[in-house]
């Protein structure tokens, strides 16, 4: 788990700056802070800021390059299977001078170049430099665990673990793009391929990038299957399930450093935990995290489970004063991101990093079988279902006409942007229901000269991603939708930042392809059965974790906000939305926002999640646009 960053001109020619390199590393020294290394010649040069797990040796450093001298490395991430592939490679003739899975992986790409993703298992983010042929080679693990930036100009191409490394770079300057803007706006997150700054993007999950001059080359190498059912019956499925989730723990206990684990007192995160547990040797650590409001505090289920398996168990609770390090959350995740328990992440990440250098945890239990409540059909909503499609119209059509800040909390509110949301078919439904700011709202709360710059409705990348999928019936086709939107874009980028600001390398069983494969082959019933959320995934936790773990309604990992704003956080919310500065942008209207405000406030309406977003977009506008460049570069 490292930060890698770096330039090649094969456009101009020029020769990579090594003091430039270097400097993108140094703005990526929290992601590694166990060594650096630089590597140039001519029209290249690669950096890496090491964070040392396997192979601790010099022989694991970074930049790396093949015996043959031909290729060149800087990676992120960590590959489960390398011994198994080092093993293939010895036979058809390779020889490794260390331990580290960094070598196993540039020996793979040298024996079979891009194929070599196929036969990778875990989380990555890696460039390759051709020297004979100069060609540059960038790609992302399947899922996106692990980010990769690029920006292309006159010269060359650059490439970067996190978008701060380019304020190293002379010819960047930061501008906020109002496209990705009016995106987070929306869905709380700025989607790939998108970024918050004008010419930068994000290399999407499971592709990679082929630059040899010119524009770049974009492709896929991976996608989650759908149609495709396993005859399983549900018992062996479960087993199957289970022998998956052993073995995917097992890999990701391989480690030259301490480990542990986030226990959140979920399904997800105690499974985990129990199989560390099993599969193991010695007690598990484990980390949680809690609130003084009880209606948030999950600490005595993750307890129940710490107790039964005997951890090593430590908790931290968040308060309101956790809140001043609101700049420097800002200053890491690079772009406005309105997750609010990356907050309580970050937290759980200092705390755990304390004692040990990687953390397992139970991302993605929920996208792979069904476990938010916004899967389960709600009997109104398929009672208006069955109203003829265009009386359905022509009531939402009445509904547009009330102004979105007619309220969420009143009857009327609540009937309005019910109707106004169910007009379209389901999938259009879904798509509205996950957002902070829909179409009404933002054109309520936004200038029209910003909408009219920002352009496409972020509906319709939803939209996309469900023509896109293969499923066989509707909730299969939204957790598709959700495994390649929310999930990389959201709860990964949110766990990725919060872990690497403090060093702290995260691991996710769950995240693993062969287990991500084996859920999607699942019928839609084994996952959500009569009402039942992530139906098999509890069938094999029951006999694993405490009966008051697995059958508690689902909680997420959310902050107590709504109270925090009225009371705690309401001088920063002031200071913050209403200052002079925050008026003047030209994106929201500030009579508005101060309505959002006052409205809270009184009680009279709960607008905690928006104005939760807008305050993390002020501080993002205020970190890295405001002034020059150079103000922007010095890491809080």
């Amino acid at each position: 788990m490292c930060g890698i960053a770096g330039r090649v001109n094969l456009d101009s020619r020029r020769p990579v700056s090594e003091a430039v390199v270097r400097a993108m590393c140094d703005l990526l020294a929290h992601r590694g802070p166990d060594g650096e290394g630089v590597l140039v010649g001519g029209p290249a040069g690669f950096g890496h800021r090491r964070l040392a797990i396997i192979d601790l040796s010099p022989g694991g450093r970074q930049p790396m390059v093949s015996a043959s001298g031909r290729f060149w490395i800087t990676f992120n991430g960590e590959i489960y299977n390398f011994l198994e592939l080092r093993r293939d490679l010895e036979a058809e003739g390779y020889s490794f001078r260390s331990r580290s899975d960094t070598e196993v992986l540039l020996a793979s790409y040298e024996a079979y170049g891009a194929d070599c993703l196929r036969r990778l298992r875990g989380m990555f983010a890696f460039a390759v430099w051709d020297t004979r042929d100069q060609v540059l080679f960038l790609a992302r693990d399947r899922v996106g665990k692990k980010p990769l930036f690029y920006r292309a100009d006159a010269d060359g191409l650059s490439f970067a673990s996190e978008p701060k490394a380019f304020l190293a770079e002379p010819g960047f300057e930061p501008v906020p793009d109002p496209t990705a803007v009016s995106h987070y706006l929306s869905l709380q997150y700025v989607p790939c391929p998108y970024s918050a700054f004008r010419g930068v993007w994000k290399l999407p999950p499971a592709h990679y990038l082929i630059y040899r001059g010119g524009a770049p080359e974009i492709r896929r190498y991976w996608k989650l299957r759908y149609a495709e059912k396993t005859r399983l019956s549900e018992e062996e499925a479960a087993e199957e399930l289970l022998a998956r989730l052993k073995e995917a723990v097992r890999l990701r206990l391989i480690s030259d450093v301490p480990l542990g684990a986030f226990l959140s007192g979920g399904i997800d995160s105690g499974t985990v935990v129990a199989l560390m547990s099993t599969v193991g040797t010695g007690s598990v650590k484990t980390y949680s995290i809690g609130f003084d409001e009880a209606d948030f505090d999950e600490l005595r289920y993750a307890r129940m489970v710490a107790e039964r398996y005997a951890t090593d168990h430590h908790e931290f609770v968040v308060r309101p004063e956790a809140a001043e390090l609101l700049p420097h959350l800002v200053w890491h995740y690079n772009e406005p991101f309105a997750d609010s328990s990356a907050l309580p992440t970050y937290c759980l990440s200092k705390l755990t990093r304390q004692h040990v250098t990687v953390a397992l945890n139970g991302d993605a239990g929920d996208e792979n079988f069904a476990g938010y409540d916004r899967y389960v059909p709600r009997p109104r909503d398929e009672a208006w279902r069955a109203v003829p499609a265009g009386l359905r119209k022509k009531a939402a059509a009445l509904a547009t006409a009330i102004p979105a800040l007619g309220g969420r909390d009143g009857w009327l509110g609540r009937g309005t942007e019910w109707l106004a949301r169910r007009a379209g078919s389901r999938e259009e439904q879904y798509a509205q229901g996950m957002m902070q700011f829909g179409p009404r709202l933002k054109a309520a709360v936004c200038t029209p000269e910003f909408l009219a710059e920002a352009g496409r409705d972020s509906t319709e990348l939803l939209l996309d991603a469900y023509r896109d999928s293969d499923a066989p019936d509707f909730l299969d086709r939204t957790l598709d939708v959700d495994v390649r939107t929310y999930l990389p874009d959201a709860l990964l980028v949110k766990v990725d930042i919060a872990t690497m600001a403090v060093g702290l390398e995260g691991r996710s069983p769950f995240l693993d392809h062969h287990v991500m494969e084996f859920a999607a082959s699942l019928p839609a019933g084994f996952k959500l059965k009569d009402g039942v959320k992530k139906y098999l995934l509890k069938r094999v936790a029951r006999a694993l974790l405490p009966g008051q773990v697995v059958d508690r309604p689902k909680k997420g990992f959310s902050v107590p906000l709504a109270p925090w704003f009225r009371n705690g956080l309401r001088d920063l919310l002031h200071d913050v939305l209403l200052s002079p500065r925050a008026r003047q942008r030209g994106v929201l209207r500030p009579g508005m926002v101060q309505r959002l405000v006052t409205e809270h406030e009184q009680g009279r309406r709960d607008w905690h999640d928006q104005l939760w977003n807008l305050l993390m977009l002020e501080l993002w506008f205020v970190r890295f646009i405001d002034g020059a460049p150079g103000r922007a570069r010095a890491s809080a």
